[in-house]
């Protein structure tokens, strides 16, 4: 990810004014919570509202508003404040995210270790640098180890004056109830899709149609749909419904062609692209019948796939494929299973599945 495109450098927050306002409200009552957790599901701007306060903050409340208080968190990219967040160089802000390891060649970890954290009680009890606040964002919170997140807990329980913790969470259920209850929590909700599409044909060269069809396929993030965008996920998507759309008997040929295309991929993100569109669609196909609402395609051909298979069998035997499909591409990222075989079985067990 470029500078640009991190959240740290973002000036836009579209869609989450209910979260700002909160913020503002609690900052214009003089009664700030010294830690904040930003719920909510991943790529809908979590880490961009968390900078977006972090500078606010630093920069002593932005401008004010009409009567003084502030009525927007915007920090203007000229402000002396937005560039040193944006270069990473301020000297009252510090980030924790998962690290590198020592290895040849470095490794990012899997979590958040006790390492990672040890720093923030010392930052924070220091005089701030420039006579204000000292803030700290944790992204994402949920990476922390049990370790490391007694060390915050530790933090939040003592939190020193003029110190703000913000902490990014995906899933808060995955924190301590201890943390959860020391932290007043901001949810934001994912995008609407006319959002996700202005967004998309903001920031990329994308076609209407094909911003559209990412916008669904993201189901509201924004960094998904952007992911996908450069991962090729679009296209991918359409030739799994189109391999599919042969049921109730499959073209092997073309399966394992599409299966060995995939695996090949030297760094692993068209398989992971595949396993997660293709877990992902199974359980759409799962709500949509659940519901039994219509379907807002996100390729043409889609809803006609889903209606066959759904009327071919049962919805808790769908239920079943999605979660032994699921186990499976777990299993292949934690043991290296052979990842053609894994695609090819996925499209076998949902042939056998819906036959008749």
């Amino acid at each position: 990810m470029s500078d640009s495109a991190h959240p740290r450098a973002a000036n836009d927050l579209v869609g989450h004014e209910d979260a700002e306002r909160r913020f503002l409200d609690a900052w214009n009552s003089g009664r700030l919570a010294h830690a904040w957790l930003l719920c909510g599901p991943r790529g809908i701007g979590k880490a961009t509202l968390a900078y977006r306060i972090a500078r606010f903050v630093l920069s002593g409340g932005g401008d004010g508003g009409l009567f003084g208080a502030p009525d927007s968190l915007a920090v203007v990219p000229e402000h002396p404040v937005f560039r040193r967040v944006a270069s990473g160089g301020h000297a009252d802000l510090k980030v924790v995210e998962r690290s590198w390891t020592d290895d040849k060649p470095p490794r990012l970890r899997s979590e958040i270790v006790v390492d990672d954290v040890r720093e923030i009680g010392r930052f924070l009890s220091h005089t701030p640098a420039e006579g204000g606040w000292r803030v700290v964002i944790i992204d994402a919170a949920d990476e922390m180890n049990r370790n490391s997140a007694n060390a915050v807990l530790k933090v939040l329980e003592e939190p020193p004056q003029r110190a703000l913790l913000l902490l990014v969470s995906h899933s808060p259920g995955r924190l301590l109830p201890t943390i959860r209850s020391r932290c007043r929590r901001l949810t934001l909700r994912p995008l609407a899709e006319e959002q996700l599409l202005t967004l998309l044909l903001d920031r990329s060269e994308l076609s209407e149609a094909d911003a559209r069809a990412l916008a669904r396929l993201a189901e509201g993030s924004i960094g998904k749909a952007l992911a996908l965008a450069g991962e090729g996920g679009l296209a991918l998507f359409k030739e799994i419904i189109d391999l599919l759309a042969r049921w109730p008997r499959l073209d092997v040929a073309a399966v394992h062609a599409f299966s060995d295309r995939v695996a090949r991929g030297g760094s692993g993100e068209a398989f992971r692209t595949v396993t997660d569109l293709f877990v992902w669609w199974l359980a759409r196909m799962v709500r949509v019948g659940g519901r039994g609402e219509g379907l807002a395609e996100v390729v043409p051909g889609e809803a006609a796939v889903m209606e066959r298979l759904l009327g071919a069998s049962k919805l808790d035997q769908w239920l079943e494929v999605w979660e032994k499909t699921s186990h499976l591409f777990a299993r292949a990222e934690a043991v290296n299973l052979d990842r053609k075989q894994v695609v090819l079985n996925a499209f076998l067990t949902v042939e056998r599945q819906g036959r008749p």
